[in-house]
């Protein structure tokens, strides 16, 4: 020991935790993407965190095609029309599996020929004179790039081996081809042999992988499967075993072409848990066409952005960055608040324009009607329960396998509270408390490692109906005689 002579401090750990806020509104989006038109084809069947325009292109290139590349959608509504981020983008085009072959004849104007395909991968190019003629060598006799609109561009090399007056060259190439994704790709799986994960499964691997747990689920035109959207709110309710989120569906507007149709698709497809939010119809901007879906989603995220990453305000009526409402096939919908109100009625986020620009309209999970449960009927109501929740896990993990006495329950007891009464304060809880109950917590359990606490939460719900009494009050018609 060392001999001690004087004053001595020494500090004890803090013994209200710091919580750790988890991330309300993270979006993590399946779908495809024109991968050959990107940095790299690394982001295949792993997830990419982008929290910009520029990081999103450059990881997973950008086409207008959208019903070929889904994520493209996702990219132009999030960065582009609402400024919010981060997004989880996961690409399951794979460029060894999801391609077909091609070949032209592309024409020399002013030594560069233009192919005119989409989704060519340029180090499978190759380039001949003529069909039975010389193969070019890259780099010696040409140059490759793609131009903005996604061709190939082949610049030919003054010194290379192209004679002058060469009119044309023949060119074959393989290109990915995202007509061959189907549902399986989007539902992914773990590859028994490398452990690997795909598509949907790959939500595990976010919060490993980026310390974000994921907030929102989507998968932008695959969503209207049946199967596709079982998987997605099955992920949904138990993310790496302890986190929850919500999945965003779209409904089939083909099938539902009118309101009255959304109820029953929706029912006898089973889009009815509390951990769904399903959205109809499609939405417009110009000559754009995105899946509601992209639109609610940005929506919650950047509600929540305006609230201190609290999920407590709910998205519904809320400006969208739409000027219409639009089928698949571009045909315009108009919805009246009758109307709107009925599929709200049904458990369906829609879009109302009722005061000259659309928002979103509806506070209701998938869950409602057959489910009133507050907490699985009220989109915010839920999505605070997940993220008080999602808080707690990260928050109190520490302190796992901690020895079990009073300085253990204190601690969480205290920090929770502590937590809580903030929330209360600013509005995001009515009230909410953290209890240690001798009734919860049998000696049995106790002995066994089982230490339970006990959370109450009163969440403010949605103001969806003001309701005001209009009355004749004849006593005015005494100010006649003042």
């Amino acid at each position: 020991m060392t001999y001690k002579h004087g004053v001595n401090i020494l500090e004890a750990p803090t013994s209200v935790i710091a919580p750790v806020t988890a991330t309300a509104g993270l979006k993590v989006v399946v779908g495809t993407a024109p991968i050959n038109l990107a940095k790299t084809t690394e982001y295949v069947n792993k997830p990419l965190l982008a929290f910009s325009w520029a990081e999103a292109v450059e990881g997973l290139g950008y086409s207008d095609e959208w019903n070929d590349y889904t994520l493209c959608e996702e990219m132009d509504c999030t960065f582009r029309l609402y400024g919010v981020g981060p997004v989880v983008f996961i690409n399951v085009l794979d460029p060894s599996k999801h391609i077909s072959d091609g070949n032209a004849d592309a024409e020399i104007i002013g030594k560069k020929a233009i192919i005119r395909e989409k989704g060519i991968l340029l180090e499978s190019l190759k380039v001949k004179l003529s069909a039975d003629g010389q193969t070019l060598t890259k780099d010696a006799d040409y140059l490759s790039s793609f131009d903005e609109e996604g061709n190939v561009v082949i610049a030919i090399l003054s010194s290379g081996s192209v004679p002058q007056g060469q009119t044309s060259l023949s060119v074959s190439f393989s290109k990915i081809d995202p007509s061959k994704v189907t549902k399986n790709d989007i539902i992914g799986g773990v590859d028994v042999n490398t452990g690997d994960s795909t598509g949907l499964e790959l939500i595990n691997s976010v919060f490993p992988k980026f310390g974000l747990v994921p907030g929102q689920i989507l998968a932008p035109k695959f969503s209207k499967d049946s199967t596709v959207a079982a998987v997605m709110r099955a992920k949904a309710t138990s993310i790496n075993l302890y986190f929850k989120a919500i999945s965003l569906d779209d409904a089939d507007t083909k099938v539902a072409n009118t309101y009255t149709k959304v109820s029953e698709w929706k029912n006898s497809n089973n889009y009815v848990s509390p951990y769904e939010n399903v959205c109809w119809p499609m939405g417009g901007l110009g000559d754009k066409i995105y899946h509601l879906s992209t639109h609610v989603a940005s929506v919650i995220a950047l509600t929540d952005s305006q609230y201190d990453d609290v999920p407590y305000v709910s998205p519904s009526n809320r400006f969208l960055q739409l000027d219409k409402v639009v089928l698949e096939d571009g045909k315009e919908v108009t919805l009246g608040p009758d109307q709107a109100n009925y599929l709200n009625g049904q458990g369906i986020v829609t879009a109302l324009n009722f005061i000259g620009r659309l928002k979103v309209w509806g506070n209701r999970t998938a869950a409602y009607p057959a489910n009133t449960d507050v907490k699985d009927s009220f989109i915010p109501v839920r999505r605070m329960h997940n993220w008080v929740s999602n808080t707690i896990v990260l928050t109190t993990w520490q302190k796992v396998d901690d020895p079990t006495n009073k300085t253990l329950i204190d601690s969480v007891v205290d920090t929770l509270n502590s937590w809580l009464n903030g929330l209360t304060s600013d509005g995001a809880l009515v009230g909410g408390r953290v209890e240690f109950r001798e009734e919860d917590n049998p000696t049995t359990d106790l002995i066994d490692g089982t230490v339970r606490f006990r959370v109450l939460l009163a969440e403010p719900t949605p103001g969806e109906n003001l309701e005001f009494i209009v009355e004749f009050d004849a006593t005015y018609y005494q100010t006649l005689f003042e």
